[in-house]
């Protein structure tokens, strides 16, 4: 990375002077290398990537969290290039882990960001989910929306990527029979973060939520609610103050299980490993469910 480049490109961004190099490299995801560095007005988090597309898709999809004004969400100051890279640079936040005071704030400020809904299911541009395009063309109909748009595209990934004949007949038999799980459920299109586990949570100085990289679109609110089951790390008192705030309907247990079935495909699709026997194991469970 061309230090001078990346300095000049924030310089110009930020309209204030820059250190010379990154003040250290700092953890960020897997996807990107991410750097702390220090302005005459404070410092600043850079993201560093070489393709433009997903940084672009996350400021947006920051800008529409922030906009809403319900979870606290680091400010964009921009996306700059330097050279054959592309840079993000975000409000620096010292973050901490969160407690479980924290997580009640949060559920409560979760269910307020759900309360901002578009009367289709979609949003303005597609994204990603880690590195995975996630397509969010508008659709009035939820299912299809979900069935179109998130299951069929990581299905069919599966299959390129190795997934056995049994375990496509039975995803390919779930596709079909799914509309079982949403015979009385019509859910409005909620803003929801998209990509919302553990590490992708954390508490600021003052021990406010903060939540981050996003891959947002209107869906289900459920949607968000059971990502943060899928790998552990919120507490009782997050549900606790959801549910007080705004209750899920009957089935979204149900439901919890398709929504992350998701996000397990694309761990596979990703990184491969036991991924798929994960997702066989929820394929069977929710076939079981439709009495199948």
């Amino acid at each position: 990375m061309n230090d001078a480049a990346v300095r000049s490109s924030l310089a110009t961004l930020v309209q204030t002077e820059i250190s010379p190099a990154p003040a250290e490299s700092v953890a960020g995801g897997s996807i990107n290398r991410c750097f702390r560095y220090r302005t005459a007005t404070g410092s600043l988090f850079v993201k560093v990537a070489k393709d433009r597309d997903p940084l672009e898709a996350e400021s947006a999809g920051l800008h529409e969290l922030r906009g809403v004004g319900a979870v606290r969400t680091p400010q964009v100051f921009g996306i700059a290039s330097a050279g054959d890279r592309t840079l993000l640079a975000l409000e620096w936040l010292d973050l901490r882990a969160a407690t479980p005071a924290t997580d009640a704030t949060l559920g409560e400020q979760l269910a307020d960001l759900h309360r901002a809904v578009k009367p289709m299911f979609g949003w303005q541009r597609s994204n990603f989910i880690g590195t995975t395009p996630q397509i969010n063309l508008w659709s009035n109909d939820w299912l299809y929306f979900w069935r179109t748009h998130r299951f069929e595209p990581q299905f069919e990934l599966a299959i390129t990527n190795g997934a056995g004949a049994p375990l496509v007949e039975r995803m390919a038999l779930l596709n079909t029979l799914m509309d079982g799980f949403f015979v009385a459920h019509r859910p409005q299109a909620s803003l929801l973060h998209g990509d919302l586990w553990g590490g992708n949570v954390a508490c600021d100085s003052v021990g406010l939520p903060v939540i981050f990289d996003p891959a947002v679109y209107f869906g289900d609110r459920e949607c968000d609610i059971a990502m943060t089951r899928l790998f552990g790390g919120f507490s009782r008192e997050f549900y606790g103050a959801y549910a007080a705030t705004w209750a899920l309907p009957a089935g979204a247990e149900q439901r919890s299980e398709l929504y992350n079935l998701y996000h397990v495909l694309n761990h596979f699709n990703l990184f491969g490993g036991n991924y798929l026997q994960q997702a066989a194991a929820m394929v069977e469970k929710l076939l079981a469910e439709l009495g199948h």
